[in-house]
Order: structure tokens, then C-alpha cells, then sequence
């Protein structure tokens, strides 16, 4: 059975007239820029609708703080400090050159928690309250961010024979990679992004011929964590929040934290490892990262019904003495 090739531009657009450097919006900036565009539209319906008990004219700083503060810098961090600490230790830098690795969704998690905090008082609002709208709006960048890897060709799948696997050219790379065929082609050669391969092969069609050999057919795990991360995951939340008669506050904190580490753990085991990422018990890191989110989240939710079931101040102390 024959797959198709992963062919795609990680560019949105690119102008290159050959004398000076290309001009180009790569898929990953125009997701991040879209996903805060939604987001934006999104709260404010929430604050129209009160929902959301921020006045409108406090959203645009308050989701603009936690995009760039939270998702961005936290993100980067994270995944720095989590997957690459021996070479951040080394040169802080890195913190800037987004090329050099992306960003965690973990260290955008944390990120986004500490902002919430600190523009919550500020505003003279319940945190859990903040994050209960935030959450809803979050799959929205989580699906537009996984679609963005897949046009990348990176975070791809572990090798399958399913009919709907695709060839992923930057696996040639990975420390684990074993040809489908054998082959001279020296891989070590060609350059390290799915974009960057495919240009050399197209002006080499015998490095096609070899290519179209020697990979392997993979899940597309990016559009797993889209569908299910992303996509799923928000209309969940966006019912709860919408059709839900006044939610108990924490609910929507505790249903995202669950339902989107039960999902991460479960594309995880779709998923390539990255090199380095060591596995435990079958685990890659990110999986284990997530497991102590299902007990706060499982926590969260069982404490946000409790109070529904038990408003603060109606029950007598003898009541509550039992």
C-alpha cells in the first residue's frame, strides 16, 4: 500500500526575490495571532452576556496579558526548562529564538495560572472564575496550534500501517530511525525540517525515489491532538458553559484539566517520542506531566459540585456537626 508524502509549507505565505531576506508568516504565528483573535471575540460575548465579570473595556489588556505573558513566555520556559535545561543553563538566549525548539503546553499551563492570579485581584474578581472562562476559549488556540504542527511536518506519530498514515520526511532524523528499505542515501545530509527536504528533493528527483522508500508510514498524531486537545475538548466546554444553568465556580477549571490530560495521555501513545524524552512505565514526559492533573482535576470537580450541593453559609453548625 502506498502513503502520501507530507508535502506541506510550515508558510502561510513567503516572498523570496533572491537578493534579499525571504518575507514569510509561518502557520504556527498566524495560529497564535488567530487563536488570541478568537479568544478576544469570544470573552467579550462571555462579559455581554455576563458570564464573564470583567467589563468589556478590561478584556483586550487581560487576554492580552495572558497570551503574551502566559501562553508565550511560560510556554517558553517550560519547555525549556522541562526538555532543554542543559542547554538553557548554558545560554539564556534561547528564551528568544523560537526556532530553536517551540514552547510547552505545561509551562503555558503554569504560565497562564500565575497571570490569572495576579490580573484577577487586580480586577477584584475570583480566580477560579477568571479560569472557568479562560478555559472555554483555550481549545480554540490548542486546535489552531495543532493544526499549525501538522503543516509543520514535526510532533508526528509512531509507525502504523493504518490507510490514513502519512509519510513524515523529518523522521529520517530521529536517533530511532530505521529505513523501510535499505539505502544509500546519506540522510544525515539533508536538512533537518520536512519543508527543507522536500525542497531538495523536488530539485533531486532520485532523493524522492529514496525518500518515497526508505520512510515509514506514521500515525498524523497533530491532528489527533487536534481533534481530541482542541476541537472536542471546546465544544464540551463551550456546552457547559453556554446550556449549564450558572456552573458552580472550579467546574470548568476542573472539567479542562481532566478531560485535556486524559486526552493528552491517550494521543501520547500515538505519538513519536522526542528524542531525549525518556519513557517511564510506557510514558514520554508530557504524559507524565499530565498525570497529576487528572487528580486536580478529578479534585477541582468534586469541589465545585460540593459547593453546589452545599452553598456556604446555609448549612447550621449542628447541621454541618452532623
Amino acid at each position: 500500500m502506498s502513503y502520501p508524502l507530507h508535502d506541506l509549507a510550515p508558510f502561510f505565505f513567503r516572498y523570496d526575490n533572491g537578493r534579499s531576506a525571504p518575507f514569510f508568516a509561518r502557520w504556527d504565528g498566524l495560529a497564535y495571532m488567530a487563536g488570541f483573535a478568537l479568544a478576544l471575540l469570544l470573552l467579550r460575548r462571555f462579559a455581554a452576556r455576563g458570564y464573564f465579570k470583567l467589563p468589556r473595556g478590561e478584556i483586550f489588556d487581560f487576554t492580552s496579558a495572558v497570551a503574551l505573558l502566559g501562553v508565550l513566555l511560560g510556554g517558553r520556559l517550560g519547555y525549556l526548562v522541562l526538555y532543554e535545561w542543559t542547554r538553557f543553563s548554558g545560554n539564556l538566549g534561547l528564551l528568544t529564538q523560537l526556532d530553536q525548539g517551540g514552547t510547552s503546553f505545561h509551562g503555558g499551563l503554569l504560565g497562564v495560572a500565575v497571570v490569572t492570579a495576579v490580573l484577577a485581584r487586580k480586577n477584584s474578581i475570583s480566580w477560579l472564575h477568571a479560569g472557568d472562562n479562560l478555559v472555554v476559549v483555550a481549545p480554540i488556540g490548542i486546535f489552531l496550534g495543532r493544526l499549525a504542527s501538522f503543516m509543520d511536518g514535526d510532533l508526528f506519530g509512531r509507525v502504523t500501517r493504518l490507510p490514513w498514515a502519512r509519510l513524515f520526511p523529518a523522521e529520517i532524523h530521529l536517533s530511532s530511525f530505521v529505513p523501510a528499505q535499505p539505502t544509500r542515501l546519506a540522510v544525515e545530509r539533508l536538512p533537518s525540517s520536512s519543508f527543507d527536504i522536500m525542497q531538495v528533493a523536488h530539485a533531486a528527483p532520485q532523493v524522492m525515489d529514496e525518500l518515497l522508500l526508505i520512510l515509514n508510514p506514521r500515525h498524523p498524531s497533530q491532528l489527533y491532538a487536534a481533534i481530541f486537545e482542541g476541537l472536542l475538548l471546546f465544544v464540551i466546554l463551550y456546552a457547559v458553559r453556554t446550556r449549564a444553568r450558572q456552573p458552580p465556580e472550579g467546574l470548568l477549571c476542573g472539567l479542562f484539566l481532566l478531560l485535556h490530560s486524559v486526552f493528552h495521555i491517550g494521543v501520547g501513545f500515538f505519538r513519536e517520542p522526542r528524542d531525549g524524552d525518556p519513557l517511564w512505565g510506557g510514558l514520554a514526559q508530557g504524559q507524565l506531566f499530565s498525570l497529576p492533573l487528572v487528580a486536580v482535576g478529578l479534585s477541582l470537580i468534586g469541589w465545585s459540585l460540593s459547593r453546589r450541593a452545599h452553598p456556604a453559609g446555609l448549612l447550621s453548625p449542628s447541621a454541618e456537626g452532623g
